[in-house]
C-alpha cells in the first residue's frame, strides 16, 4: 500500500522503510535530532529504505520529508521508534495518592498547585510547569511516587514561563528571555515568587526543577540567591559554553548564558545544595552538562549525574523522573 512504512532496530543499526509502489516520489529524507548521518533514503523498486547506526538511545522521535515528482515537499506526522530494550516507566500505571489541584495567583502569573490529602511542608517548584505536566507527566509522577511510598508527600507547584525580566515589569511572553540567565527574573523568582509560595503553603525551602532553558534558569537563580532552595533537579540544562556550543551562537541570549556559565565554572565555591542533573546521551547538550556537573561538584554541591538513553525530548525527561528525581527527593527530604 502506498505510504505504508515502518522503522525497527536491528542490534546496532536502525532501519526505515517507506512504500512508493506508484513511484510518485522523487525523494524521502529522515528528520531527527539524534541521527547525524546521510539521512536520504534510497529507492529499491517500489520501496524507499534507509539504514544507519543506532544512536545511544532506547527510543527515537522522527518524521519524514517527502519530495514529490514535481519537487513539492511535505512532512509526515511525527513518529516514534521504540527499540526492544525500551520500557515505559512503571509509575505511569501505578495507583495515585489522593490529592487536589488548585490555582495560586502570584505577581505576574497564575500557578497550578497539586497538594496531597496528607499535610506536608515540602514543596517542588517546576519551570515550564504546564508543559512539564502535560508532556512530561510531572503531576502523574508526583501522585504515583507519593502513592507508592517512594517519596514523602509534597506540594507540586507548576510555574508558567512568565514573570519579571531584567527590564523590570511582568511579562506574559519572552520565555527565552527570562529563562536565559536573566538577572531580573532570578531576583523575582527567589526574592518574590518563592517566598510567597512558601508562605501560602506553610512550607520550607523548595526543590526547584526545570528542563532545557528552564533548568538553566533554576540553577542561575539558586546560584545567585540560594536562600529559598533546598535542592535542584535539572534536566538537559542549556549551559552553553563557547567550547562546546558554537552551533547555538545565533541564539540571541547566547552570550549572556556563556557569561554566567563561565563565571560559575571558574568560581572556587558556591551555595551548595543536593542537585541531580540528567541529560540525554544522544543530545548536543551532553558535553556542557558533563562540565556543569563537574563544576558543581568542585563547588561542594552533592551532585548526581545521569545520562539517559534518549534525546532532548519531554518523553526522555519523563522517563528519567524515576529513579533520578525520586532519589533527589529522598536525599533532600530524609
Amino acid at each position: 500500500m502506498e505510504g505504508a512504512g515502518g522503522a525497527w532496530c536491528e542490534g546496532t543499526v536502525v532501519r526505515f522503510r517507506y512504500a512508493d509502489p506508484g513511484h510518485r516520489l522523487a525523494g524521502v529524507r529522515l528528520w531527527s535530532s539524534t541521527i547525524r548521518a546521510d539521512l536520504a533514503f534510497r529507492r529499491d523498486l517500489g520501496v524507499w529504505e534507509l539504514c544507519c547506526a543506532r544512536p545511544p538511545l532506547w527510543r527515537l522521535d522522527y518524521h519524514l520529508e517527502l519530495t514529490g515528482a514535481d519537487g513539492e515537499r511535505h512532512s509526515t506526522e511525527r513518529a516514534e521508534l521504540r527499540c526492544p530494550d525500551y520500557a515505559e516507566p512503571d509509575w505511569l500505571t501505578a495507583p495515585a495518592a489522593p490529592g487536589a489541584w488548585r490555582r495560586m495567583r502570584l505577581p505576574g502569573l497564575t500557578a497550578r498547585v497539586w497538594s496531597p490529602r496528607a499535610g506536608t511542608d515540602r514543596i517542588l517548584v517546576a519551570h515550564d510547569g504546564p508543559e512539564y505536566d502535560r508532556c512530561g507527566r510531572l503531576g502523574d509522577y508526583t501522585a504515583a511516587a507519593i502513592g507508592s511510598g517512594r517519596v514523602r508527600p509534597y506540594h507540586l507547584v507548576l510555574l508558567p514561563p512568565v514573570g519579571r525580566t531584567v527590564s523590570g515589569p511582568p511579562s506574559g511572553s519572552g520565555r527565552e528571555k527570562i529563562y536565559a540567565a536573566d538577572p531580573g527574573y532570578a531576583r523575582f523568582l527567589a526574592g518574590d515568587l518563592l517566598p510567597r509560595i512558601r508562605s501560602r503553603l506553610d512550607g520550607g525551602p523548595v526543590v526547584g526543577a526545570g528542563a532545557s532553558l528552564g533548568a538553566l534558569a533554576m540553577l542561575h537563580a539558586q546560584w545567585w540567591f540560594p536562600a529559598p532552595f533546598a535542592g535542584l533537579f535539572l534536566q538537559s540544562g542549556s549551559y552553553f559554553d563557547a567550547r562546546h556550543d558554537r552551533q547555538e551562537a545565533g541564539f540571541r541570549f547566547f552570550r549572556r548564558i556563556v557569561r554566567f556559565t563561565s563565571r560559575l565554572r571558574h568560581s572556587g565555591s558556591g551555595p551548595a545544595v543536593p542537585v541531580t542533573l540528567t541529560c540525554g546521551a544522544a543530545e548536543e547538550n551532553l558535553a556542557n552538562n558533563r562540565d556543569m556537573a563537574d563544576a558543581l561538584r568542585k563547588q561542594g554541591y552533592a551532585v548526581e549525574f545521569a545520562e539517559n538513553p534518549d534525546a532532548h525530548t519531554w518523553t526522555g525527561w519523563r522517563d528519567a523522573l524515576h529513579p533520578h528525581l525520586t532519589g533527589l527527593l529522598r536525599r533532600v527530604w530524609i
